[in-house]
């Protein structure tokens, strides 16, 4: 690997022992990926994927004091991923006790940690960083450090910015040195497309679902998809990006994509057109047929697959601030054609602290709270992590949820029918 003079000295020891160690940590996971040199992050801030405080992760905060005890801090001011457990989520009594005493017992110690090592702050906690609310959108082109999967494709995506599918920990090496390894998604040649994906539905596609469906496909493979945009049109508005989000999600999740190109939508697909599908690209086409054979073999990992549901998460990713208001008018819609006042499920929407102030600060925070929704900032995949709420037959329209944990997937419209008239 090609190292500049600058980056030899900080090797060598010139900025001391503890920033060597990290700078030769860059290096090694370069060289692991055969990079060809380290490369400026010229993004403003930078987003960490470990945000939880869960009592067996102690190396991590010895490391985290390390870098502290050293004087080493942060090149950017970061976000970090949700937290894990909030006191107005659905719990009870044994629940409670696992969340505070045996599994999350460092968070605040550790937050303390994540505060004097550059926390941009207190409330930028989220795994949807991008949000016009949260403040952390990267440009066209800028160079990241991030690990958190839908938040790397979204930036990817999305954004144009450039980011590989680091891991945690290095995210936040990266933005104390000041440098991440040239290779993969921060090459234009590691940018272009190796799958086809032509979307032949009839209707517009469930993002989470065809999320999924491509991610199985391609892995972790670019696809450039052919056919979206009679869906979403061509203009990256709020209502887009919103699908693209949770549909990046869904690909990461379910694959590891870090990068997708929508035809006619994204900005590189705009800018270079068919030129990013490289020789000898595979095709995968998808149609109607082919969606409902994806959801119909997701395995249900409930103890009683006919179990009544006892609790709904939505918002994983977190949700925006427009998902808020629509979910407002569908949940109080479909109260009236079933005559329930309020929902007849446990139902939590997730969004992200800055998301939901200026969610509370409009006419919908009162409404949606009459029908018995409750708002938090938390992260769903952390509070599953909990063996007692594991066990319990929680439902959610995320394909990231049910991946990761014994939740069950159902589509938008089947869980607005369960959360305000019930069945599953």
């Amino acid at each position: 690997m090609f190292l500049t003079d600058e980056q030899k000295r900080i090797l060598n020891g010139e900025k001391g022992e503890t920033m060597a160690k990290v700078m030769k940590t860059m290096v090694m996971y370069g060289e692991a990926f055969e990079a060809e040199k380290l490369v400026p992050i010229t993004s403003k801030y930078n987003h960490l994927v470990t945000s939880f405080g869960l009592k067996v992760m102690s190396p991590v905060y010895d490391l985290m004091q390390q870098l502290l005890d050293a004087g080493v801090a942060s090149g950017q001011k970061f976000s970090v991923d949700p937290r894990p457990i909030d006191k107005n989520v659905p719990a009870n009594f044994l629940q409670n006790f696992v969340f505070n005493k045996f599994m999350y017992t460092k968070q605040d110690f550790y937050e303390k940690q994540l505060n004097e090592l550059g926390l941009m702050d207190e409330n930028a906690f989220t795994c949807a960083c991008y949000m016009d609310e949260v403040g952390n959108k990267p440009q066209k082109g800028e160079i990241l450090s991030w690990a958190e999967s839908s938040a790397v494709v979204y930036a990817n995506s999305v954004l144009g910015a450039r980011c590989n599918r680091n891991s945690g920990i290095l995210d936040i090496m990266g933005s104390i040195v000041g440098y991440v390894p040239y290779f993969g998604l921060l090459t234009d040649e590691g940018r272009k497309a190796t799958w086809v994906v032509k979307i032949q539905t009839t209707k517009k596609p469930e993002a989470q679902l065809l999320g999924s469906a491509i991610g199985m496909k391609v892995m972790e493979d670019v696809p450039y998809v052919v056919g979206l945009d009679k869906w979403l049109g061509t203009d990256l508005n709020e209502e887009a990006c919103t699908y693209l989000k949770d549909f990046g999600a869904a690909t990461a999740s379910n694959g590891a994509v870090g990068l997708y190109h929508i035809e006619n939508l994204t900005p590189e697909a705009v800018e270079l057109g068919k030129s990013l599908i490289a020789e000898g690209a595979k095709e995968y086409v998808i149609d109607d047929a082919e969606l409902e054979s994806v959801k119909n073999n997701y395995p249900v990992i409930w103890k009683n697959p006919d179990a009544k549901p006892k609790l709904c998460f939505m918002g994983c990713p977190h949700m925006s601030l427009q998902q808020l208001k629509d979910w407002t008018d569908k949940v109080e819609a479909g109260l009236q054609a079933s005559g329930n006042k309020k929902v007849v499920i446990p139902t939590v929407f997730t969004a992200a602290p800055k998301v939901l102030e200026a969610f509370n600060k409009t006419e919908y925070a009162e409404r949606l709270k009459a029908t018995g929704v409750i708002t938090s900032y938390i992260c769903p995949l952390m509070y599953m992590n909990n063996p007692l709420c594991k066990t319990m037959p929680v439902i959610t329209s995320s394909n990231k949820l049910r991946t990761y944990t014994s939740a069950r997937y159902y589509t938008d419209d089947e869980i607005l029918v369960a959360i305000t008239k019930g069945g599953k």
